[in-house]
């Protein structure tokens, strides 16, 4: 019966000064993200969320467990979403749920049971602005992860250099992801392109050990696979020192010393292939 008549009373005053508790909290919210975002948008979702928490304490009481609160945490949620892609910082995304805490402690701790009932709610409160928090990270998170898959997009590129012709121009570490990006490019672009070589140019990679070779001979096997003919070019003296160094063996793959030199022979190969072909027509 406490919780109940606890219940009401919380309700009965968010009911009857609700006008006057939402437009408190949308200005203190709006003051803490510093006029980022508009007055009408916030005022929006944060009216949505009140109205949210006002059916969800007449249904299910302060606990805020259960399905009553359901609409409350969709908003939190979808909330909580768009402050982490908007750029706002965990605090400020929680402090949308807190602010409330400030708007209702002058009304509801005047007697000794409305400081029960601000407490009680108080609690619920903080257990949604961690709801918050953890929504934010989660949205963060696969914001970075796709960003990641971005740059290595957009760090593996693959060009036409030359009709039949294709370049891999690689820089920075060549690990097992990057690998799998470069190896379904390269594939695609020498359908694309219906290319017969295929240039690794490694120049930009700064060392050469036994797990980068194996990466590189994947991707030679890959290409070769469709057909391509493969040469791996920017073999550095110092590269060439470690690579003899370490015993690895790149067997029949051409390698040349500049992108030049093995695009200048790549040419040559296209050109007699071609020549090749004229002659077998006739």
């Amino acid at each position: 019966m406490a919780t109940d008549s606890n219940t009401k009373l919380l309700v009965e005053t968010l009911t009857a000064q609700r006008d006057t508790f939402l437009g408190q909290w949308t200005r203190n919210v709006g003051e803490a993200l510093q006029g980022r975002l508009s007055v009408a948008e916030l005022g929006r979702e944060l009216g949505e969320l009140y109205e949210a928490v006002l059916q969800g304490l007449a249904a299910g009481g302060l606990s805020g467990r259960g399905d009553a609160f359901g609409e409350v945490r969709s908003l939190l949620i979808e909330l909580s979403r768009n402050r982490a892609r908007q750029g706002f910082t965990p605090t400020e995304t929680a402090r949308s749920v807190l602010a409330l805490k400030e708007v209702l402690e002058p009304t509801l701790t005047d007697d000794h049971e409305g400081a029960r009932v601000y407490l009680q709610f108080a609690r619920l409160l903080d257990d949604l602005s961690l709801l918050t928090t953890e929504a934010y990270v989660r949205t963060r998170e696969e914001i970075i992860s796709s960003q990641a898959e971005q740059l290595l997009e957009l760090s593996t590129p693959v060009v036409k250099l030359w009709d039949g012709v294709v370049g891999v121009p690689l820089v920075g570490t060549l690990d097992s992801a990057r690998t799998q990006v470069v190896m379904e490019k390269l594939l695609q672009t020498l359908v694309d392109s219906n290319s017969t070589h295929a240039i690794i140019d490694i120049t930009g990679v700064p060392t050469v050990d036994t797990q980068v070779a194996q990466h590189l001979l994947k991707t030679v096997v890959a290409a070769r696979m469709m057909g391509a003919q493969c040469t791996i070019s920017g073999i550095r003296p110092q590269i060439a020192q470690t690579i003899v160094a370490l015993g690895i063996e790149f067997g029949d793959i051409p390698t040349n010393a500049s992108l030049s030199e093995a695009l200048r022979q790549a040419l040559n190969e296209v050109a007699r292939d071609g020549a090749d072909d004229v002659r077998g027509l006739l």
